[in-house]
């Protein structure tokens, strides 16, 4: 028998404010964490200025044992996991107990403490000024690492680094985790810090937005026709997953039930999706769900804001869905923040579902005729009443995710 997995608990810290409510009222109130980085003018030949910074996590309470090994990465998926600890009710003794375990990722570790590290060996061309603590906070699994050791994680560990989908991943190794009966909770999901290496990277790949360096709000612009590329954010998002009949014994509060995961790979580049295996990760995900197409009512999408990503994107998703279901990217209030992004996306849905509303992509006024025809949520907010949504997010690579999630039910 495959065991129910539910949502019980959720914390976030985004380009919109920290905690699950300032999340959604950002967004509700159509706000964009969007801003200009005047300091990027600095670095020579890079064209973007834009970014979608988080504020400044609450980290006075933690101990110097553990937040030395800690960057920015880190104390923020702290900070995230804390808040959904707490949310779902967990003791110290319980996350101890070695049936909670945790599925965490971002792209890489802190690309400050990274910055930091090879500058100081380069220049000097030694070892001095160096210290071994450095290396742990940039180090690829710094997030899971540091959330084990300072929640006294001793369940089943999987450090999810795969760029773009690190969190969505993580989400669906956790379920998959408690529905096999290998752990009773989870807590999963992702982070990034902002860095302006980041950006740089896709601005080297001409992805990078800069149309709009002098008109942040305008930017990015998921879907349109007058898009120029994605603009990178920064934040965590964190989930507690647990098994339902043990959420309902102890009076949880249920946000979501988990149905359906799907992942596959494209196989074919390392930076151009495919339609094909992007259809694949939700055929697979609605599968596991045992569900059809027609039963989804709202597609959270990846959308990023790119030209060929969008396009690949919207073909995947009408080739499966039609043109009926709602589509919308959150891409335009918070930014792309990579690691971040699949939990943080997924927790705003769960928060849609419950409101009966979708928040439309912002600044998408003219959908690019390039991309298929969707039903595109513009403009201001849509009443929607749905029960199932599915979350859809993609990486370098070829990876592809797709969740699918459903309103609370006995």
């Amino acid at each position: 028998m495959r065991r129910r997995v539910v949502v019980t608990g959720m914390g976030v810290i985004s380009p919109l404010g920290t905690g699950v409510g300032a999340l959604e009222a950002g967004l509700r109130e159509g706000r964009t964490g969007i801003r200009r980085m005047d300091d990027w003018g600095a670095v020579a030949a890079m064209l973007t200025r834009l970014a979608g910074p988080a504020e400044a996590p609450e980290v006075a309470q933690l101990p110097r044992k553990v937040s030395r090994t800690m960057g920015r990465v880190a104390l923020l998926s702290t900070v995230a996991s804390q808040h959904a600890i707490d949310d779902a009710r967990l003791s110290p003794e319980e996350v101890s107990s070695g049936r909670v375990g945790l599925a965490h990722g971002s792209t890489h570790g802190s690309s400050s403490a990274s910055e930091q590290w090879i500058k100081t060996l380069v220049e000097q061309r030694g070892l001095l000024g160096l210290s071994g603590t450095t290396y742990l906070k940039f180090m690829s699994h710094t997030t899971a690492a540091n959330l084990a050791l300072h929640f006294g994680i001793r369940g089943r560990t999987i450090p999810t680094c795969a760029a773009c989908v690190s969190s969505s991943l993580a989400i669906g190794q956790a379920f998959e985790t408690v529905r096999s009966g290998a752990m009773d909770v989870m807590i999963c999901g992702g982070a990034e810090e902002l860095h302006f290496s980041h950006a740089a990277i896709f601005d080297v790949m001409h992805a990078a937005s800069s149309r709009y360096n002098d008109a942040p709000d305008r930017s990015p612009r998921p879907f349109d026709r007058d898009r120029d590329g994605l603009v990178v954010g920064e934040g965590a998002g964190t989930l507690v997953l647990e098994e339902y009949e043990r959420a309902r014994a102890l009076g949880k509060t249920i946000h979501a039930e988990i149905l359906g995961f799907g992942t596959s790979c494209d196989g074919t580049h390392i930076t151009n999706p495919s339609r094909d295996g992007m259809r694949s990760a939700m055929e697979l995900a609605l599968a596991d769900a045992r569900l059809a197409p027609s039963d989804v009512g709202y597609v959270n999408a990846h959308a990023t804001g790119t030209s060929v990503g969008d396009v690949a994107e919207s073909q995947a998703t009408r080739a499966l869905f039609g043109a009926q279901v709602p589509v919308s990217s959150l891409k335009g209030h918070l930014g792309h923040t990579l690691g971040a992004c699949g939990a943080l996306e997924a927790i705003a849905s769960v928060r849609m579902m419950h409101g009966g509303y979708v928040v439309p992509t912002r600044n998408l006024e003219h959908p690019d005729p390039a991309c298929a025809d969707l039903d595109y949520v513009m403009g201001g907010l849509r009443e929607a009443r749905f029960d199932v949504f599915m979350s859809n997010k993609f990486a370098f690579g070829g990876l592809n995710t797709s969740l699918v999630f459903r309103a609370p039910r006995d």
